[in-house]
């Protein structure tokens, strides 16, 4: 899974035996060479895909991590671009990943949690990539709140979400296990490590940004492909604050 420039297991054991924020930071340096990172194509569907909800100026990348979203929001707006995540050490990263470019968007690095952002109406779009598993289903509406709080009127809040694997499969099992492992985990060590892949069901979701004050709206990301029954394999969810 992981490339020689990746971590090492004794690297990855310190991070899963530290609270959330510190294993990012202690994972920064090494983490664009895992699998965690958003994959280039599904990065290209998602420009792709909304690019034409635009114009837009403003762009937010929330829970940026190295900055794979902020490279997204950088083709899309036209002004300004602000990533904002937790950790010390993958903002860092970001930074020197992503230096600012000739007649493109100013580019902003932020360290915030995202349950309480520092902004106020301030983007004409928000998205987000792989970092919903980082909150439990309780803090969910209260993190929607404050992207809608940080979009202006008419803002898009939009992100990726894969369809979830068939009961019984190799992949449903895989995050079933992972998942459990976690709660063990987190029930016998402090500080905890907050990751979970089977808590951000479509239906809770659209039921929480709708209640947050969103229209909602699901849009097929058909360059990803269909599942075996057709249906596609990833929905780009776009939500408006009206």
């Amino acid at each position: 899974m992981f490339t020689q420039e990746g971590p090492t297991f004794r690297e990855l054991a310190a991070q899963a035996l530290s609270s959330t924020e510190r294993g990012y930071d202690l994972l920064a340096p090494k983490f664009d060479h895992t699998p965690y990172r958003t994959p280039g194509r599904v990065l290209d569907a998602v420009t792709r895909a909304v690019r034409p909800l635009g114009p837009f100026d403003a762009g937010l990348d929330v829970c940026c991590g190295t900055g794979a979203g902020v490279g997204v929001l950088r083709q899309l707006c036209r002004e300004r671009v602000t990533g904002v995540d937790f950790s010390a050490g993958m903002l860092a990263e970001a930074r020197s990943a992503l230096p600012d470019a000739a007649g493109g968007p100013v580019v902003d690095w932020v360290r915030a949690d995202a349950r309480a952002l520092p902004f106020t109406a301030s983007f004409d779009l928000a998205l987000s990539f792989g970092a919903f598993g980082h909150f439990l289903p309780k803090e969910r509406p209260g993190l929607f709140a404050q992207v809608y709080g940080a979009l202006r009127p008419g803002g898009r809040f939009v992100f990726p979400l894969g369809a979830p694997p068939v009961v019984g499969s190799r992949d449903y099992w895989a995050l079933f296990g992972f998942d459990v492992a976690m709660r063990v985990r987190n029930a016998l060590w402090h500080p905890q490590f907050i990751m979970y892949y089977r808590t951000f069901r479509l239906p809770d979701v659209l039921g929480d940004l709708t209640r947050t004050g969103f229209s909602v709206r699901l849009l097929p990301l058909t360059e990803l492909g269909p599942r075996a029954d057709g249906s596609p394999r990833a929905r780009l969810v776009v939500a408006t604050r009206e």
